[in-house]
């Protein structure tokens, strides 16, 4: 279905929330509005077929309708890997159970409703988090990171996919610009652009690459970096030190 839920003019500025109207248009609005969507998905499929171990577990923490869980539980290879997928939305939640009930797979799969940064990691090969981590308060986004790669197996992956800010106002304008432009291509009127950005003003609160890559340094990710960025939109492979089994 098209995402117009910003198509109309709104007499208050509500937050923006993921309710069962935003998860009824999810997957049109994650593909007009995040550039480079459908590579990253793809992407992240192979990485977890490259990373997943005999007897370990995949975590899709934050995984709105399982999109991150499809693509991979179809190239996981690997036997006995399980998946657990995690949302705190019970719209998104029902919605993915449906979405990955009706694919086919070698690799199990379960879809828990709760908060990411409460939900135990082990004896996990993959973690994902795409685009997730910049809905979460900052003071607690350390606190996910640390608990991930605690719960990851030597050599195990961290696929982090983020939307970024630039401490350049300069550079800032520039891709903020861009990133508009992308959307108006994409069908978005100028009163749905602006009217979405006043929605996720102190809901979505991005981070620069630097406190992105020091936060993940703190956790303990000596290896991490950006594989994806197109605009302010990124994603980064972390890899836990160690050998994998």
């Amino acid at each position: 279905m098209k995402d117009s839920l910003f198509a109309a003019p709104r007499e208050t500025n509500t937050p923006f929330v993921f309710d069962e109207n935003v998860a009824e248009v999810f997957p049109d609005m994650a593909r007009r509005s995040i550039p480079g969507y459908e590579t990253i998905i793809e992407t992240i499929g192979r990485l977890a077929a490259a990373y997943a171990r005999e007897g370990t577990r995949i975590y899709d923490l934050g995984c709105s309708l399982g999109e991150a869980s499809v693509a991979a539980r179809r190239c996981v290879r690997s036997p006995n890997v399980a998946l657990v997928a995690v949302d705190n939305s019970e719209a998104m939640v029902r919605r993915c159970r449906s979405v990955l009930s009706s694919y086919r797979s070698e690799v199990p799969a379960e879809v828990v409703l709760g908060d990411i940064a409460s939900v135990p990691v082990e004896n996990a090969s993959v973690v994902i988090l795409n685009f997730v981590l910049q809905f979460i308060a900052r003071d607690r986004r350390l606190g996910v990171l640390k608990k991930i790669h605690d719960g990851l197996c030597p050599g195990g992956i961290l696929i982090l996919s983020e939307k970024m800010c630039n401490a350049d106002p300069l550079m800032e304008d520039l891709l903020t610009g861009q990133y508009f432009d992308f959307k108006r291509k994409n069908g978005y009127s100028e009163l749905e652009i602006s009217q979405k950005r006043s929605a996720l003003e102190d809901v979505l609160v991005p981070d620069t690459w630097e406190e992105i890559r020091d936060r993940l340094r703190q956790a303990g990710f000596v290896h991490a970096d950006r594989w994806f960025q197109t605009y302010n939109f990124c994603s980064i492979v972390a890899i836990k030190e160690g050998r994998q089994q």
